[in-house]
């Protein structure tokens, strides 16, 4: 890698252990590349639906995350097929998929507008 970022793997899997430890239900459902590989996070929000949200960082070089699919709430099916789509665009991409009734992203970095 080129500059002081973490490889993917190894901030993903930090991130879904501090999850584990708060008790908030996580699994990693595709692992992309090891270095450098970008990331999706599904929130389940059971019931009330999903949301995708993609990683990116915002004009100053932070983490952050924008909405996928307008940033509504949709089917587990939708967003399965919003994921596939995706990963058939960029096989390197990482998918961690997040369950909370509240849509919270446990992710560092704010969520765009």
């Amino acid at each position: 890698m080129d500059d002081d970022r973490l490889p993917t793997h190894l901030w993903v899997m930090a991130e879904v252990r501090r999850c584990l430890a708060e008790n908030i239900p996580v699994v990693v459902a595709r692992k992309g590349e090891r270095m450098g590989g970008g990331l999706l996070v599904k929130l389940n929000l059971l019931e009330q639906g999903c949301r995708v949200l993609t990683q990116t960082r915002d004009l100053e070089g932070r983490p952050a995350w924008m909405p996928a699919l307008s940033g509504k709430l949709v089917s587990d099916a939708e967003a399965d097929e919003y994921i596939a789509r995706a990963v058939k665009r960029d096989p390197d991409l990482w998918v961690v998929e997040v369950e909370d009734r509240q849509g919270r992203n446990p992710f560092p970095g704010k969520v765009l507008a």
